[in-house]
């Protein structure tokens, strides 16, 4: 639970930290533009990477489930259900 409330957080801090820098720098100087198609890239480009990562972990922990749960696995022992054989 720790580690998903520290990958929550992480996640959350590279989301909020660049949105945060933009706000603040708008009123530092008021003769320069920013050219919001860069500023989108870069903040697409943040996004898939946090998108890829939490795909791969998610896709990495189904495969992962898949195989330690399997039937045929020799360490797999049957429930209580299902050796009673009461469903």
């Amino acid at each position: 639970m720790k580690g998903i409330i520290g990958i929550g957080a992480m996640l959350g801090l590279l989301v909020i930290l660049p949105s945060i820098q933009y706000v603040l720098a708008a009123g530092d100087s008021a003769g320069e533009y920013l050219d919001r198609r860069v500023v989108i890239w870069g903040l697409f480009y943040r996004l898939m990477i946090v998108a890829f990562t939490v795909g791969t972990v998610v896709s990495g922990l189904i495969v992962w489930l898949v195989l330690r749960f399997r039937e045929s696995n020799p360490k797999a022992t049957p429930t209580s259900y299902e050796a009673s054989g009461s469903w």
